[in-house]
């Protein structure tokens, strides 16, 4: 049976269109790079910045320790230029985490200087020498990034975390640098109001206006204080999207759950041996583990019999950043939807969310909501449907909880439509439709529900 799939096909809309929610603060882009609102760097390569959200996926041995000696920008392998095939592919076998500081500042300072001779350009601004010229620059710096998506995601520790923790508010002074450079602005708009634009091919045309939009976007038509109000917002958001992902990642290393073979019921075979080497791994021979990430909680959600794990295993994940801890994010997330609401502000806008939109296929907050309410209905007929499969072959209720979610409908799939699928949504269903719940207030529970699937409420979005 396919699971929950209109719920699905929701999330997939909230996601496409940036979410019309963001005014209310529920953001829903998932990836793995920089908060896409941030300022630009003015590299195609270094766009992909390191990543400020929650990763899904399990975390890895702890990277290589620092050396003592940290390398210099002229022997640091993380700035070379990439040889061997596919046109050269980065030297994985020899990064050591402490060059990576020292290559984001040699690789930022280059990325500056090559900006500034560009601003600087005694001739007339052209296509070819300003907007070409700047997509060419930051060769060196985007280099350097995927290391550090390497790192973070899948090869985190807690030398790492410090590392970010410096490296997060000078990559924010970097792209304001970039954004407030008047000159470079100067530039880049005359350019975009010049008769040469028209003779233009039309992805040319969109490159000029992306370019623009970068700046504009971003604080660069700001003067005085509004200027620098906005560069400080910018770089205390690196600050707490970083603290962020790291107390969602510390959650995730810090919560095991241990099992012992009488609890295994249900559980397919690779399964148990996978947990059985994960519990080895941690000092626990002949346990088994549970580790607090997706790619353990779902296939434990799916097919475990053990309904009180089921649920702790759920929300254990869930509840990743909001356990009133050290690494709580409540207080981060209240300061991040502060500081994005008076961010906009700054840029004249009435909320964040016609800002996030204002580039996206809706366009403005209502717009997404009208498209979000046409596939409204059907979305309901279908859930209709799957919840009748899923009541026909168990004990299936729509007030079941979402961690007995994942379980029932594998046994309505095996039974009903013996039908296989790699994902499967764990958004609750309960819905009655009665005279005091009102359909909207149903469907933000629902996108609420959606949006718990992808993140805890990533700040990204």
């Amino acid at each position: 049976m396919r699971t929950t799939f209109t719920l699905a096909v929701t999330l997939v809309l909230v996601t496409l269109l940036g979410t019309s929610l963001a005014c209310v603060g529920y953001h829903a882009k998932p990836g793995t790079t920089e908060p896409a609102e941030a300022a630009p760097s003015m590299s195609p390569t270094a766009s992909t910045a390191p990543a400020a959200e929650e990763t899904m996926t399990e975390t890895a041995p702890a990277a290589q320790a620092p050396s003592a000696t940290p390398a210099t920008p002229d022997d640091n392998p993380l700035l070379q230029e990439w040889t061997g095939p596919y046109n050269g592919v980065p030297a994985f076998d020899r990064m050591d985490l402490a060059d990576l500081e020292p290559a984001f500042e040699a690789a930022m300072a280059e990325n500056l200087a090559e900006l500034d001779a560009i601003a600087n350009d005694p001739e007339p601004p052209t296509f070819e020498n300003t907007i070409v010229a700047m997509e060419r620059a930051g060769d060196t710096l985007g280099r350097v990034f995927p290391y550090y998506a390497i790192w973070s995601s899948n090869l985190s520790s807690p030398e790492l975390r410090q590392i970010q923790g410096r490296i997060a508010p000078k990559l924010a002074e970097f792209r304001s640098k970039i954004v407030q450079n008047q000159k470079l602005f100067e530039r880049v708009a005359a350019v975009h109001n010049s008769d040469e634009v028209a003779s233009l091919r039309p992805d040319q045309q969109r490159l000029v206006q992306l370019a623009y939009d970068e700046f504009a976007r971003n604080g660069a038509t700001l003067d005085g204080a509004a200027k620098e109000r906005y560069a400080a917002i910018n770089q205390r958001l690196a600050e707490l999207y970083t603290q962020f992902a790291n107390n969602v990642l510390a959650d995730e290393e810090g919560y095991v759950l241990y099992l012992d073979a009488s609890q295994l019921g249900g559980l397919p075979e690779s399964f148990v041996q996978a947990a059985a080497a994960a519990a080895e791994e941690r000092g626990h021979a002949g346990q088994y583990a549970v580790t607090n990430t997706r790619s353990s909680m779902d296939p434990f959600l799916t097919y475990s019999d053990e309904r009180a794990l089921r649920e702790k295993v759920w929300r254990t994940y869930y509840n990743r950043g909001d356990n009133g801890d050290e690494h709580d994010n409540n207080a981060l997330i209240t300061e991040i939807l502060k500081l994005r609401d008076e961010r906009v502000e700054l840029l004249g806008y009435d909320n964040y969310a016609q800002w996030r939109l204002e580039d996206r296929m809706a366009k403005t907050p209502e717009r997404a909501m009208e498209l979000m309410e046409a596939v409204w209905p059907a979305a309901l007929a279908r859930v209709d449907e799957e919840v009748a499969d899923m009541q026909a072959t168990s004990s299936f209720t729509r007030a079941s909880e979402a961690f007995h979610t994942a379980s029932i409908s594998s046994r309505a799939r095996s039974g009903v439509l013996a039908m296989r699928s790699s994902r499967r949504h764990w958004a609750k269903l309960s819905y009655p439709r009665s005279p005091t719940r009102s359909s909207r207030s149903f469907k933000i529970s629902v996108i609420r529900a959606l949006l718990s699937c992808s993140s805890p409420l990533s700040p990204r979005l």
